[in-house]
């Protein structure tokens, strides 16, 4: 089967799930008696559009190709790189050092993507910016809380840039057997990623009891992390024919996903909560802002990248 035919066969198996959800949904909306319970399923529906709307998207980049693909995900770091930055407030002395990361590194980050050259992308900002941001910073003249200004756009950049550009990466990855497939691969992250935080969603607010960290997110639950955690391990382990994993191997690696994105969504939600806020922003409906998708793939993206890189 061709890397298009099996495409077609996921978004096939995809729009068929977004219409059972979409119909699930209406006959909630319809029942809900509570008003709490009409926040409950109000909240899903609007997640359920909004995965409608990305599916879409992302639909176009794959047929479009892998420029386009790179400019989605480099305008996604954009947007969340934009929402950090908006929440954690800087000087004027960072102005410059912010400029270059919007566009210069970006750019750069993506480009090197596109030009295949492995050995650069994987050091320009963890060695490269993380060296010279701090430096144009320091010209400035401004030491004024400096230290945690220089960490917060260094960590703004290493999590919204270096981590998400992780995930077009993998069209770099020549696995034998599997030429001209990296965009499945994509897909299949993408797909765990987000199966992963819906399915703690749903289970959360299912069986939900027993609070994970109650201070830091306070609707993620054992039960949610456990059920949700497992179910989109197991959707992750059908999928391996769209991988060059063999099914036991789609299985691992889904877990490992899973555990990741679970890491990343619960260290975002303390940065957010240390500053105060719910959301970064308010970009998807019912998602909050772009940050708030990507949480979960900037910790997973670059594991999975090098797992998949190493082992196959």
């Amino acid at each position: 089967m061709s890397a298009q035919q099996k495409f077609y066969w996921l978004m096939g198996g995809v729009v068929t799930l977004l219409a059972v959800a979409s119909l699930v949904g209406a006959l909630l909306a319809a029942r809900a008696g509570t008003e709490t319970a009409r926040a409950v399923v109000a909240n899903l529906n609007s997640r359920i559009r909004a995965w409608w709307a990305m599916v879409a998207i992302f639909a176009v980049a794959f047929l479009a190709g892998p420029i386009a693909t790179l400019v989605l995900f480099g305008s996604m770091s954009f947007f969340a790189l934009r929402e950090f930055v908006t929440l954690t407030p800087t000087k004027r002395a960072d102005h410059v050092p912010l400029f270059l990361c919007f566009f210069v590194l970006i750019p750069l980050q993506y480009a090197l993507i596109g030009y295949g050259w492995y050995g650069l992308f994987a050091i320009l900002i963890p060695v490269y910016a993380f060296l010279i941001l701090p430096a144009v910073a320091a010209l400035a003249g401004d030491p004024d809380r400096f230290l945690e200004r220089s960490a917060k756009i260094q960590w703004a950049v290493m999590v919204t840039v270096y981590c998400v550009s992780h995930t077009p990466a993998l069209l770099l990855l020549r696995i034998p057997g599997y030429e001209g497939q990296g965009a499945l691969l994509i897909f299949f992250l993408l797909l765990v990623t987000q199966m992963s935080d819906v399915l703690q969603y749903v289970f959360g607010k299912l069986f939900g009891r027993t609070l994970l960290a109650p201070t830091v997110s306070p609707s993620k639950t054992v039960e949610g992390l456990i059920g949700g955690g497992l179910a989109a391990t197991a959707v992750g382990g059908a999928m391996y024919w769209i991988t060059p994993f063999p099914p036991l191997g789609a299985l691992a690696m889904s877990f490992v996903i899973v555990v990741m994105g679970f890491l990343g969504g619960l260290a975002l939600s303390a940065v957010k909560r240390s500053l105060g806020v719910k959301d970064w922003g308010a970009m998807i409906e019912g998602h909050g802002g772009m940050l708030d998708r990507v949480d979960s793939l900037s910790f997973a993206a670059p594991v999975f990248f090098h797992l998949t890189r190493y082992f196959w």
